[in-house]
C-alpha cells in the first residue's frame, strides 16, 4: 500500500517538474550561454547546477507549504494560487514557446564574460534559469498534498515526490552535460515541439492542482451554509 502511494506520488511529481523545468529545452540554452567554456568546464557546471536544483526543489517541496502556513495561508488557497500560476505559465509556454526561451536566455545572460564557472552555478544558472518561480510554485503545490494514511502515508508520498526530484536532478545533469549533442539533434524545430508538449502536460497538471484546492473549499462552503449534495 505504501509502495503504491509512493509510486503514485512519483508519477504525479515527475511530469509536473519535468514540464516546468523542461531540461531538454534548457540544455539548448545552456549550450548557448556557456559556449565560451570548455567541455570539462561544462560537465562540472552541469553537475553543480543539478545538485543546487535538487536542493531548491527538495527544500521547497518539504518546507514551502509550512513556511506559507506560518503566514496564515491555507493549504487549499495555496493549491489554487499555485495551480493558477502553473496554468498561466503553461498557457504562455503553449501559445509562444519562443518567448519562454528568450526569457531564459536573458536570465542566463550574466554568465557571459565570467571566468570562474562555479561563480554562476547557483545564480543565475540554477535560480532562476533552471528552477525559477514556476518550479518553486509546482514544488510548493505538490508539498501541500496530505494523503490519507497518517504519518506513514505522508512519508510514502513525500518519499515518492522526493524520488521524482532526484530523478529530475539526474535528468538535468545528463541534459546539460550533453547539451552540445542535444542542440545538434533537436535544433530549433525540435525545441519548439518539446516545449509545446511539455506545456500541454503542465496545463493539465495546473488545472488538476486548482481543482484539488477548489473542490474542498467549495464543499466546506456549501456545508457551512447547510447545503448538502
Amino acid at each position: 500500500m505504501l509502495a503504491t502511494e509512493a509510486i503514485q506520488a512519483f508519477l504525479l511529481a515527475f511530469p509536473a517538474l519535468f514540464s516546468i523545468v523542461n531540461p531538454l529545452a534548457g540544455a539548448i540554452i545552456f549550450n548557448e550561454v556557456t559556449a565560451f567554456q570548455t567541455h570539462p568546464e561544462r560537465v562540472v557546471l552541469a553537475r553543480k547546477v543539478a545538485f543546487y536544483s535538487s536542493l531548491v526543489m527538495l527544500v521547497t517541496l518539504w518546507a514551502g507549504s509550512y513556511i506559507l502556513s506560518f503566514f496564515g495561508i491555507s493549504l487549499n488557497a495555496l493549491r489554487i494560487a499555485g495551480g493558477i500560476v502553473v496554468s498561466a505559465r503553461a498557457y504562455e509556454m503553449l501559445s509562444a514557446p519562443e518567448v519562454t526561451v528568450d526569457r531564459k536566455e536573458a536570465e542566463a545572460a550574466p554568465v557571459e564574460g565570467t571566468m570562474d564557472p562555479s561563480g554562476f552555478a547557483f545564480f543565475p544558472l540554477t535560480l532562476p534559469f533552471t528552477t525559477g518561480p514556476g518550479t518553486i510554485a509546482v514544488a510548493v503545490s505538490l508539498g501541500t498534498e496530505r494523503p490519507e494514511g497518517g504519518v506513514a502515508g505522508m512519508l510514502a508520498y513525500f518519499g515518492g515526490a522526493s524520488a521524482a526530484v532526484v530523478a529530475m536532478a539526474v535528468l538535468i545533469w545528463i541534459s546539460y552535460t550533453t547539451a552540445d549533442r542535444l542542440a545538434a539533434v533537436l535544433g530549433p524545430s525540435g525545441r519548439n515541439v518539446v516545449s509545446r508538449l511539455a506545456a500541454l502536460l503542465l496545463l493539465a497538471i495546473g488545472v488538476q492542482i486548482v481543482l484539488s484546492g477548489a473542490v474542498p473549499s467549495l464543499h466546506d462552503a456549501f456545508i457551512g451554509q447547510g447545503i448538502h449534495f
